[in-house]
């Protein structure tokens, strides 16, 4: 089985897992979760952090059972740690318009939350549109 993706290949954003499948029964679970953090590691990142949990945190014992010198097995756990680290949300720059409307096409935003994220970044609506989005479950009139 092939490991999964974690970036958009177009764009290069997190993917979100939307569909689950039991291979035994077929049973098929949808909806919207956003994979794990370990899953941000290399197959060989991983493979480390269990021999790091199997030998309970002790890096001499992980320095033996790879053979190499100790700050290698340190910067190895360092890059696991900074792996791991949840990107800071404040240092991602505000959406641009195009952006913005990007995401409604591609039905990640509703109308009414582009206008909102439009306001709050300080640009208008687009020309032509109205001020008030109406409610998507209000029924048409």
């Amino acid at each position: 089985m092939y490991r999964a993706p974690q970036q958009c290949p177009t764009c290069g954003q997190s993917l979100e897992i939307r569909e689950l499948a039991c291979p035994a029964c077929a049973t098929v679970v949808r909806g919207r979760w956003m994979a794990s953090p370990f899953s941000r590691l290399s197959p060989e990142q991983q493979a480390f952090l269990a021999l790091f949990v199997r030998s309970r945190g002790n890096l001499s014992e992980v320095e033996r059972a790879l053979g190499v010198s100790y700050p290698t097995v340190r910067a190895k756990l360092e890059e696991i740690i900074a792996a791991l680290e949840e990107p800071e949300p404040a240092l991602r720059s505000p959406a641009s318009r195009s952006e913005i409307l990007e995401r409604v096409a591609r039905g990640e935003l509703s109308p009414a939350e582009a206008l909102a994220l439009l306001r709050r970044s300080g640009e208008q609506a687009p020309a032509g549109s109205s001020e008030e989005v109406p409610d998507e479950d209000a029924p048409a009139s």
